[in-house]
């Protein structure tokens, strides 16, 4: 964080507050949600999804402590099969792929979520190979940014009884933050551990926030998505603007 103003510090303690009011508030999204507009403080995914893995390793750990009796393990098992190999290969692109290029697919995608929210459109599946290429394609893209959950979530909502899916859901992304931990350690990233150790207590502003309102947005889904898709919308056509541009000078 030493690289860092105090103007953009500021700002990057009130994006982890809003990234972890999602996370626990919807149960998954914290991510999809937080990184776009952590790129325009600093537009280096690597420099902060180590510590977005740190913070949902934390939470999610800490929700589940006293919640385990409410995870459904067979739909997590039946859909982990499909998820976990392309997540892995997603994070080898993360590595390895130029910032440019995961910039513009994680404002690409992200822009395809608002748009979704937006305009009241619903990502379902009625077929089970619909189900294995969501689960698929949804974990590559979050080997990659950490932001392939709306996909995933699509077909864990058909699955997994409503009282029990945001429990499930934060098992999945204990694991695969976890997959994506060891594998950073691995190859030698910088995890800026001290950066996510020193942010914790404020991403837990958003953590406790999002647990007392959890229940008022989940009876409330369609409106907060529909004011959250717009917001994306507008975050996202910035950003994919703002990357053209700077390749294009």
């Amino acid at each position: 964080m030493g690289e860092l103003s105090l103007l953009q510090i500021g700002f990057t303690c009130i994006l982890f507050v809003w990234a972890g009011f999602v996370r626990t508030g919807l149960g998954f999204g914290g991510a999809a949600l937080g990184l776009p507009l952590l790129l325009f403080v600093k537009d280096q995914p690597l420099f902060w999804l180590p510590m977005i893995s740190v913070h949902l390793l934390f939470f999610s750990g800490l929700t589940l402590l006293s919640r385990l009796r409410h995870v459904d393990w067979a739909a997590l098992q039946q859909a982990s099969v499909h998820i976990v190999p392309l997540f892995i290969i997603g994070v080898f692109g993360l590595v390895n792929f130029p910032a440019l290029w995961l910039n513009l697919f994680i404002y690409a995608v992200t822009l395809f979520y608002g748009v979704m929210w937006f305009t009241h459109k619903v990502i379902e599946s009625h077929h089970s190979w619909v189900d294995k290429l969501l689960l698929m394609v949804g974990g590559y893209i979050a080997g990659v940014s950490l932001t392939g959950a709306p996909l995933m979530v699509a077909v864990f909502m058909r699955r997994v009884k409503r009282e029990q899916l945001r429990d499930t859901l934060f098992v999945l992304w204990f694991v695969l933050v976890g997959i994506k931990m060891s594998t950073f350690i691995a190859l030698g990233v910088n995890l800026h551990f001290t950066s996510a150790l020193m942010l914790l207590p404020v991403a837990a502003i958003g953590h406790v926030l999002g647990l007392k309102v959890h229940e008022a947005i989940a009876h409330n889904d369609r409106a907060f998505k529909r004011w959250m898709g717009g917001g994306v919308v507008i975050v996202s056509l910035l950003g994919l603007w703002s990357q053209i541009a700077g390749a294009l000078k």
